[in-house]
Protein backbone atom coordinates (compact mmCIF):
# COMPACT_ATOMS: atom_id res chain seq x y z
CA UNK A 1 0.00 0.00 0.00
CA UNK A 2 2.83 2.38 0.91
CA UNK A 3 4.56 1.68 -2.39
CA UNK A 4 1.38 2.39 -4.36
CA UNK A 5 0.88 5.71 -2.56
CA UNK A 6 4.51 6.74 -3.13
CA UNK A 7 4.29 5.77 -6.82
CA UNK A 8 1.07 7.75 -7.34
CA UNK A 9 2.59 10.69 -5.47
CA UNK A 10 5.60 10.49 -7.79
CA UNK A 11 3.40 10.69 -10.89
CA UNK A 12 1.46 13.66 -9.53
CA UNK A 13 4.54 15.53 -8.34
CA UNK A 14 6.36 15.04 -11.65
CA UNK A 15 3.65 15.44 -14.29
CA UNK A 16 1.34 18.05 -12.71
CA UNK A 17 4.15 20.68 -12.37
CA UNK A 18 5.26 19.85 -15.93
CA UNK A 19 1.78 20.65 -17.23
CA UNK A 20 1.54 23.67 -14.93
CA UNK A 21 4.68 25.01 -16.60
CA UNK A 22 2.93 24.84 -19.99
CA UNK A 23 -0.19 26.38 -18.43
CA UNK A 24 1.40 29.39 -16.75
CA UNK A 25 3.51 30.36 -19.79
CA UNK A 26 0.50 29.88 -22.10
CA UNK A 27 -1.46 32.30 -19.90
CA UNK A 28 1.43 34.77 -19.93
CA UNK A 29 1.46 34.53 -23.75
CA UNK A 30 -2.32 35.14 -23.86
CA UNK A 31 -3.01 31.71 -25.36
CA UNK A 32 -6.47 30.32 -24.68
CA UNK A 33 -6.41 27.36 -22.29
CA UNK A 34 -9.63 25.32 -22.36
CA UNK A 35 -8.83 23.06 -19.41
CA UNK A 36 -6.17 22.47 -16.80
CA UNK A 37 -6.58 19.09 -15.13
CA UNK A 38 -4.97 17.28 -12.23
CA UNK A 39 -5.37 13.57 -12.92
CA UNK A 40 -6.82 11.78 -15.93
CA UNK A 41 -10.02 9.91 -16.79
CA UNK A 42 -13.53 10.47 -15.33
CA UNK A 43 -14.24 13.93 -13.91
CA UNK A 44 -14.51 14.21 -10.12
CA UNK A 45 -14.69 17.99 -9.71
CA UNK A 46 -14.53 21.05 -11.91
CA UNK A 47 -14.63 24.82 -11.64
CA UNK A 48 -14.99 27.22 -14.52
CA UNK A 49 -12.97 30.38 -14.09
CA UNK A 50 -13.13 32.64 -17.10
CA UNK A 51 -12.41 30.65 -20.23
CA UNK A 52 -10.56 27.85 -18.42
CA UNK A 53 -12.03 24.81 -16.69
CA UNK A 54 -10.00 23.61 -13.71
CA UNK A 55 -10.56 19.89 -13.17
CA UNK A 56 -9.79 17.07 -10.76
CA UNK A 57 -10.03 13.64 -12.35
CA UNK A 58 -10.23 10.10 -11.02
CA UNK A 59 -6.97 8.52 -12.18
CA UNK A 60 -4.04 10.15 -10.32
CA UNK A 61 -1.42 9.84 -13.05
CA UNK A 62 -0.41 13.45 -13.58
CA UNK A 63 -2.67 15.78 -15.56
CA UNK A 64 -2.84 17.85 -18.71
CA UNK A 65 -3.03 21.39 -20.07
CA UNK A 66 -5.49 21.59 -23.00
CA UNK A 67 -4.72 24.65 -25.13
CA UNK A 68 -6.95 25.79 -27.99
CA UNK A 69 -5.36 24.71 -31.27
CA UNK A 70 -2.66 22.54 -29.70
CA UNK A 71 -3.70 19.19 -31.17
CA UNK A 72 -5.57 20.55 -34.21
CA UNK A 73 -6.03 23.73 -36.21
CA UNK A 74 -8.22 26.54 -34.84
CA UNK A 75 -9.27 29.88 -36.33
CA UNK A 76 -9.12 31.55 -32.92
CA UNK A 77 -6.32 34.18 -33.03
CA UNK A 78 -5.43 33.20 -29.45
CA UNK A 79 -5.08 29.51 -30.33
CA UNK A 80 -1.70 27.85 -29.88
CA UNK A 81 -1.38 27.06 -33.59
CA UNK A 82 -1.72 30.78 -34.47
CA UNK A 83 1.06 32.01 -32.18
CA UNK A 84 4.48 33.28 -33.20
CA UNK A 85 7.27 30.64 -33.19
CA UNK A 86 9.03 32.13 -30.15
CA UNK A 87 5.84 32.02 -28.10
CA UNK A 88 5.27 28.40 -29.09
CA UNK A 89 8.83 27.47 -28.14
CA UNK A 90 8.50 29.25 -24.77
CA UNK A 91 5.29 27.34 -23.97
CA UNK A 92 6.69 23.99 -25.10
CA UNK A 93 9.95 24.39 -23.17
CA UNK A 94 8.16 25.47 -19.99
CA UNK A 95 7.23 21.91 -19.01
CA UNK A 96 10.82 20.64 -19.27
CA UNK A 97 12.05 23.72 -17.40
CA UNK A 98 9.64 22.99 -14.55
CA UNK A 99 10.93 19.40 -14.32
CA UNK A 100 14.52 20.64 -14.08
CA UNK A 101 13.64 23.25 -11.43
CA UNK A 102 11.65 20.60 -9.56
CA UNK A 103 14.67 18.26 -9.61
CA UNK A 104 16.87 21.01 -8.11
CA UNK A 105 14.33 21.73 -5.36
CA UNK A 106 13.78 18.05 -4.54
CA UNK A 107 17.51 17.30 -4.52
CA UNK A 108 18.13 20.26 -2.20
CA UNK A 109 15.45 18.99 0.21
CA UNK A 110 16.93 15.47 0.11
CA UNK A 111 20.42 16.77 0.83
CA UNK A 112 19.04 18.98 3.62
CA UNK A 113 17.51 15.89 5.23
CA UNK A 114 20.72 13.86 5.13
CA UNK A 115 23.10 16.81 5.49
CA UNK A 116 26.41 17.52 3.76
CA UNK A 117 29.96 17.19 5.11
CA UNK A 118 31.71 20.51 5.80
CA UNK A 119 35.29 21.45 6.57
CA UNK A 120 34.73 21.58 10.33
CA UNK A 121 36.00 18.46 12.15
CA UNK A 122 33.56 16.28 14.06
CA UNK A 123 36.27 13.97 15.36
CA UNK A 124 39.93 13.04 14.97
CA UNK A 125 41.04 9.40 14.89
CA UNK A 126 43.26 8.37 17.81
CA UNK A 127 46.98 8.08 16.93
CA UNK A 128 46.33 9.34 13.38
CA UNK A 129 48.62 11.94 11.72
CA UNK A 130 46.00 14.61 12.52
CA UNK A 131 45.83 13.59 16.20
CA UNK A 132 49.61 13.47 16.56
CA UNK A 133 49.85 16.95 14.99
CA UNK A 134 47.30 18.31 17.48
CA UNK A 135 44.13 18.76 15.43
CA UNK A 136 40.91 18.59 17.47
CA UNK A 137 37.18 18.15 17.01
CA UNK A 138 35.64 21.57 16.27
CA UNK A 139 38.62 22.79 14.25
CA UNK A 140 37.66 24.39 10.93
CA UNK A 141 40.20 23.73 8.16
CA UNK A 142 40.70 26.99 6.24
CA UNK A 143 44.00 26.40 4.41
CA UNK A 144 46.23 23.54 3.29
CA UNK A 145 49.71 24.46 2.04
CA UNK A 146 48.56 27.92 1.00
CA UNK A 147 45.40 26.70 -0.78
CA UNK A 148 42.20 28.20 0.60
CA UNK A 149 39.71 25.59 1.80
CA UNK A 150 35.98 26.33 1.55
CA UNK A 151 34.44 22.85 1.66
CA UNK A 152 35.03 19.26 2.70
CA UNK A 153 35.52 18.36 -0.97
CA UNK A 154 38.39 20.86 -1.07
CA UNK A 155 39.96 18.98 1.86
CA UNK A 156 39.61 15.59 0.14
CA UNK A 157 40.90 16.93 -3.18
CA UNK A 158 43.97 18.46 -1.56
CA UNK A 159 44.82 15.38 0.53
CA UNK A 160 44.41 13.26 -2.60
CA UNK A 161 47.37 15.00 -4.25
CA UNK A 162 49.88 13.83 -1.62
CA UNK A 163 52.22 10.84 -1.82
CA UNK A 164 54.27 8.81 0.65
CA UNK A 165 56.58 11.02 2.66
CA UNK A 166 54.98 14.31 1.62
CA UNK A 167 54.53 16.84 4.42
CA UNK A 168 51.56 19.21 4.55
CA UNK A 169 50.76 22.35 6.50
CA UNK A 170 47.17 22.52 7.72
CA UNK A 171 45.77 25.79 9.03
CA UNK A 172 42.62 25.69 11.15
CA UNK A 173 40.44 28.18 12.97
CA UNK A 174 39.96 27.26 16.64
CA UNK A 175 38.02 29.46 19.09
CA UNK A 176 38.45 32.44 16.75
CA UNK A 177 42.22 32.00 16.42
CA UNK A 178 44.28 30.51 13.58
CA UNK A 179 46.58 27.57 14.25
CA UNK A 180 48.92 25.80 11.81
CA UNK A 181 50.24 22.25 12.17
CA UNK A 182 52.48 20.00 10.05
CA UNK A 183 51.74 16.33 9.33
CA UNK A 184 52.34 13.49 6.87
CA UNK A 185 49.34 11.70 5.28
CA UNK A 186 49.32 7.90 5.58
CA UNK A 187 48.09 5.41 2.96
CA UNK A 188 44.84 3.78 4.07
CA UNK A 189 44.68 0.20 2.73
CA UNK A 190 40.91 -0.05 3.21
CA UNK A 191 40.13 3.25 1.47
CA UNK A 192 42.99 2.84 -1.03
CA UNK A 193 44.04 6.46 -0.67
CA UNK A 194 46.05 8.77 1.60
CA UNK A 195 44.27 10.01 4.73
CA UNK A 196 45.13 12.00 7.84
CA UNK A 197 42.49 10.63 10.24
CA UNK A 198 39.75 13.26 10.34
CA UNK A 199 35.94 13.03 10.18
CA UNK A 200 33.81 15.90 8.86
CA UNK A 201 30.87 17.50 10.63
CA UNK A 202 27.55 17.14 8.79
CA UNK A 203 25.59 20.35 8.18
CA UNK A 204 21.88 20.70 7.38
CA UNK A 205 22.01 24.48 7.06
CA UNK A 206 20.01 25.53 3.92
CA UNK A 207 22.69 28.11 3.07
CA UNK A 208 25.13 25.18 2.78
CA UNK A 209 22.84 22.58 1.19
CA UNK A 210 21.25 24.73 -1.57
CA UNK A 211 24.45 25.03 -3.67
CA UNK A 212 24.97 21.27 -3.23
CA UNK A 213 21.43 20.67 -4.53
CA UNK A 214 22.12 22.52 -7.77
CA UNK A 215 25.51 20.85 -8.26
CA UNK A 216 24.19 17.36 -7.53
CA UNK A 217 21.28 17.90 -9.93
CA UNK A 218 23.78 18.78 -12.65
CA UNK A 219 25.70 15.59 -11.84
CA UNK A 220 22.48 13.57 -12.10
CA UNK A 221 21.71 15.27 -15.40
CA UNK A 222 25.09 14.34 -16.88
CA UNK A 223 24.59 10.75 -15.73
CA UNK A 224 21.15 10.69 -17.36
CA UNK A 225 22.56 11.95 -20.66
CA UNK A 226 25.29 9.29 -20.59
CA UNK A 227 22.62 6.69 -19.84
CA UNK A 228 20.56 7.78 -22.85
CA UNK A 229 23.66 7.60 -25.07
CA UNK A 230 24.27 4.04 -23.90
CA UNK A 231 20.65 3.06 -24.57
CA UNK A 232 20.66 4.44 -28.12
CA UNK A 233 24.10 2.97 -28.87
CA UNK A 234 22.99 -0.49 -27.78
CA UNK A 235 25.40 -0.70 -24.83
CA UNK A 236 22.49 -1.26 -22.41
CA UNK A 237 20.50 -4.51 -22.56
CA UNK A 238 16.69 -4.47 -22.61
CA UNK A 239 16.65 -5.96 -19.10
CA UNK A 240 18.29 -2.79 -17.79
CA UNK A 241 15.55 -0.53 -19.19
CA UNK A 242 12.57 0.01 -16.86
CA UNK A 243 9.09 1.36 -17.53
CA UNK A 244 6.16 2.05 -15.19
CA UNK A 245 6.06 -1.47 -13.71
CA UNK A 246 9.82 -1.51 -13.20
CA UNK A 247 9.63 1.93 -11.61
CA UNK A 248 7.12 0.64 -9.04
CA UNK A 249 9.70 -1.98 -8.03
CA UNK A 250 12.42 0.68 -7.75
CA UNK A 251 10.12 2.87 -5.60
CA UNK A 252 9.45 -0.10 -3.31
CA UNK A 253 13.18 -0.74 -2.88
CA UNK A 254 14.08 2.93 -2.43
CA UNK A 255 11.35 3.60 0.16
CA UNK A 256 13.12 1.24 2.58
CA UNK A 257 16.13 3.57 2.68
CA UNK A 258 14.20 6.60 3.90
CA UNK A 259 12.83 9.92 2.68
CA UNK A 260 16.12 11.25 1.29
CA UNK A 261 16.59 8.24 -1.01
CA UNK A 262 12.99 8.46 -2.25
CA UNK A 263 13.40 12.18 -2.97
CA UNK A 264 16.62 11.60 -4.92
CA UNK A 265 14.79 8.98 -7.00
CA UNK A 266 12.03 11.55 -7.56
CA UNK A 267 14.61 14.08 -8.77
CA UNK A 268 16.20 11.48 -11.06
CA UNK A 269 12.85 10.57 -12.63
CA UNK A 270 12.00 14.28 -13.02
CA UNK A 271 15.19 14.77 -15.04
CA UNK A 272 14.38 11.60 -16.97
CA UNK A 273 10.96 13.02 -17.85
CA UNK A 274 12.56 16.27 -19.01
CA UNK A 275 15.07 14.50 -21.27
CA UNK A 276 12.50 12.06 -22.70
CA UNK A 277 10.18 14.96 -23.52
CA UNK A 278 12.95 16.63 -25.51
CA UNK A 279 13.34 13.64 -27.85
CA UNK A 280 12.12 14.89 -31.26
CA UNK A 281 9.32 12.33 -31.66
CA UNK A 282 5.94 13.75 -32.78
CA UNK A 283 3.61 13.70 -29.79
CA UNK A 284 6.32 14.68 -27.32
CA UNK A 285 7.34 18.27 -26.55
CA UNK A 286 10.55 17.65 -28.50
CA UNK A 287 8.54 16.65 -31.57
CA UNK A 288 6.39 19.78 -31.33
CA UNK A 289 9.51 21.92 -30.95
CA UNK A 290 10.97 20.25 -34.05
CA UNK A 291 7.87 21.09 -36.08
CA UNK A 292 7.91 24.72 -34.93
CA UNK A 293 11.48 24.98 -36.24
CA UNK A 294 10.70 23.06 -39.48
CA UNK A 295 7.73 25.32 -40.24
CA UNK A 296 9.96 28.40 -39.94
CA UNK A 297 12.71 26.88 -42.09
CA UNK A 298 10.29 25.59 -44.75
CA UNK A 299 8.38 28.90 -44.78
CA UNK A 300 5.00 27.23 -44.53
CA UNK A 301 5.63 24.22 -46.77
CA UNK A 302 5.33 22.05 -43.67
CA UNK A 303 1.87 22.82 -42.27
CA UNK A 304 -0.41 21.91 -39.36
CA UNK A 305 -1.99 19.05 -41.32
CA UNK A 306 1.40 17.39 -41.79
CA UNK A 307 2.13 17.82 -38.08
CA UNK A 308 -1.21 16.23 -37.12
CA UNK A 309 -0.47 13.18 -39.28
CA UNK A 310 3.07 12.90 -37.90
CA UNK A 311 1.71 13.24 -34.35
CA UNK A 312 -0.67 10.34 -34.96
CA UNK A 313 2.23 8.18 -36.17
CA UNK A 314 4.31 9.31 -33.19
CA UNK A 315 1.49 8.44 -30.80
CA UNK A 316 1.25 4.91 -32.23
CA UNK A 317 5.03 4.56 -31.97
CA UNK A 318 5.07 5.75 -28.35
CA UNK A 319 2.18 3.46 -27.35
CA UNK A 320 3.93 0.49 -29.01
CA UNK A 321 7.14 1.34 -27.16
CA UNK A 322 5.19 1.71 -23.90
CA UNK A 323 3.58 -1.72 -24.34
CA UNK A 324 6.93 -3.38 -25.19
CA UNK A 325 8.64 -1.81 -22.15
CA UNK A 326 5.75 -2.86 -19.90
CA UNK A 327 5.94 -6.44 -21.21
CA UNK A 328 9.69 -6.36 -20.54
CA UNK A 329 9.05 -5.06 -16.98
CA UNK A 330 6.57 -7.85 -16.24
CA UNK A 331 8.95 -10.43 -17.70
CA UNK A 332 11.75 -9.15 -15.46
CA UNK A 333 9.51 -9.48 -12.39
CA UNK A 334 9.31 -13.22 -12.99
CA UNK A 335 13.06 -13.56 -13.38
Amino acid sequence: MKTAILFILMLLVLIAPHEFGHFIVAKLCNVKVNEFSIGMGPLLWKKQKGETQYSLRLIPVGGYNAMEGEEGSSDNPRAFNNQAPLKKLAILLAGVTMNILLAIIITTIAISISGVPVNTLESVTVDSPAAVAGLQAGDKIIDIDGTKIDSWQDVLNKIGTYQEGDRMEVTVKRDGDKKSVFLEPQFNEEAQRYTIGIVATTSKNPLVTIPYGARYTWTLNKSMIEGFKMVFSGKVSKDEVAGPVGLVKVVDQTADYGAASYLLLLALVSLNLALVNLIPIPGLDGGKILFVILKVISRGKINDDMEEKATLVGFVLLMTLFILITINDVSNLFH
